[in-house]
């Protein structure tokens, strides 16, 4: 899966500059998470994503089905239920 990993800290900035310049804010987003506030509050937040593949995984990562289905895979391995990567045979 494409990476995830964004630069620490999380920048804020008004509206009224997003409004102005929303090209280079999803630039910058690609990167760093951005607050956009309204009135000196949290409002919202801009994701960028650099590749198809990190939208591809943001949604996989957002996906109530998908991650129902994780949650059920991982409750299969915990009553035992699973098959370890150890020992699956090489072909």
């Amino acid at each position: 899966m494409a990476r995830t990993i964004r630069k620490a800290g999380v920048k804020e900035v008004p509206l009224s500059e997003v409004k102005d310049d929303l090209s280079r804010y999803l630039r910058e987003a690609e990167t760093q998470e951005i607050v956009i506030t309204r009135h000196g509050k949290p409002a919202g937040i801009l994701i960028g994503f650099e590749s198809e593949e990190d939208w591809f995984e943001y949604r996989l990562e957002n996906d109530p089905r998908f991650l129902q289905r994780i949650e059920r895979a991982r409750n299969s391995l915990q009553s035992g239920r699973g098959v370890r990567l150890e020992d699956i045979e090489q072909e």
